[in-house]
């Protein structure tokens, strides 16, 4: 009996840290935070703007536009369509290298090494933009003042396209969460930011050495990125005024399939936080220990799911088990607010939080769908314009 009592504390610890860690980060991040001097006027270095478009291309050209329409001059974009009808695309900058995959390539990673393999020059740096994401003007020019400090790999910030739906604005409140959190705090105490899938910058020659030798297919090839660099001990600066637009998900049936692979994608890489971990303690680096507890953490609603269980079964165990998992919680909802209070949401996100349960509902369905997501999908759909 003794066996089992340990083991469900154990437990419980394991899944209730996780409501906490977002308000301790805050409190070290506001007692220990400091202003990162960034020079004023970087150098304009070479960048290979890669554009990545699988199967949909009706939003292509409006995020080829905005690129063009940077306040950067010293950059080229490779836009990778692949396995897409390329009969209505038209670009007629000598800036847009436009690529077309003799076979389907159907991963990330090989549409970035598709157009690597393919530079018209050495450039120094890569970004990497979604065929859906529109980019603001300052992109570039923001994000070399990070590496100008001596930063080898940068996380801007990816901000919602669209607010037309709740779903669409509950998958907004989610990045806003991860951007403060998992971002701006988690850079700010001297760890890394978490990568975001698009939006993101490297040297060249830092991606290359990360994944070149690696095959990655389906989801989660930024998980696998931000553990290599990690791992070399660098880290990911976040850069919060370079500015991504990003399609939020609509629909019920498109929020379903993304997040199943999503969620896969967890499972399939979380133990990398056991090896960051361990090597922060051996090598004592702050950086790469903070980084591998939060790869160790679950998906949001995974672990807001079990300490409601565990609140639940707590109620015929232990009344005082009840008080603290109740207090884990609001802790985690203060945490959930400042970051939206932080970062001036829109108001129509605040709206749409009584979606809340429906939302945590259709992830639920997401998790059953989880082992077969990348057969169900490789990319999200989208529809709204």
């Amino acid at each position: 009996m003794r066996v089992i009592e340990v083991v469900w504390l154990i437990l419980q610890v394991a899944i209730g840290y996780n409501l906490a860690i977002p308000l301790l980060l805050y409190v070290i991040f506001f007692f220990t935070k400091k202003k990162e001097a960034l020079p004023k006027r970087p150098r304009e270095a070479d960048y290979a703007i890669i554009v990545t478009a699988y199967e949909q291309t009706h939003l292509l050209q409006q995020s080829v536009h905005s690129i063009l329409n940077i306040n950067y001059s010293n950059y080229l974009i490779y836009v990778v369509a692949d396995n897409c009808d390329i009969s209505d695309l038209v670009f007629d900058d000598p800036k847009v290298v436009l690529l077309c995959p003799e076979t389907t390539l159907g991963s990330n990673t090989r549409s970035h090494f598709y157009a690597i393999h393919r530079f018209v020059r050495k450039h120094e740096r890569l970004t990497i933009i979604d065929s859906d994401n529109l980019v603001g003007p300052g992109y570039l020019q923001e994000l070399n003042k990070f590496f100008e400090r001596g930063y080898l790999a940068v996380q801007g910030v990816r901000e919602a396209k669209n607010l037309n739906t709740t779903y669409a604005c509950l998958d907004a409140a989610r990045d806003v969460y991860y951007h403060f959190y998992d971002g701006k705090l988690l850079f700010g105490v001297g760890s890394s930011a978490t990568l975001a899938g698009s939006g993101m910058a490297f040297t060249t020659e830092l991606y290359k050495h990360c994944l070149e030798h690696l095959d990655i297919t389906g989801a989660g090839f930024d998980k696998v990125l931000q553990y290599e660099i990690v791992k070399r001990g660098e880290r990911i600066a976040f850069a919060e005024n370079a500015h991504v637009y990003d399609e939020k998900t609509a629909r019920a049936d498109q929020l379903v399939k993304q997040r199943a692979r999503w969620i896969n994608t967890w499972f399939k890489y979380f133990s990398y936080g056991f090896s960051l971990v361990a090597k922060g303690v051996k090598s004592q680096s702050v950086n790469q220990f903070l980084f591998g507890l939060i790869l160790l953490r679950p998906p949001l609603f995974i672990f807001l799911l079990l300490a409601l269980v565990c609140l639940g079964v707590n109620i015929f165990i232990s009344p005082l088990a009840v008080v603290l998992w109740v207090v884990a919680i609001l802790l985690f909802v203060a945490g959930f607010l400042i970051a939206l209070v932080k970062t001036k949401t829109d108001k129509r996100i605040y709206s749409a939080l009584t979606g809340i349960p429906k939302f945590m509902f259709l992830q639920l369905l997401s998790l059953c769908k989880s082992s077969k997501a990348n057969k169900i999908s490789v990319a999200t759909r989208h529809d709204y314009t």
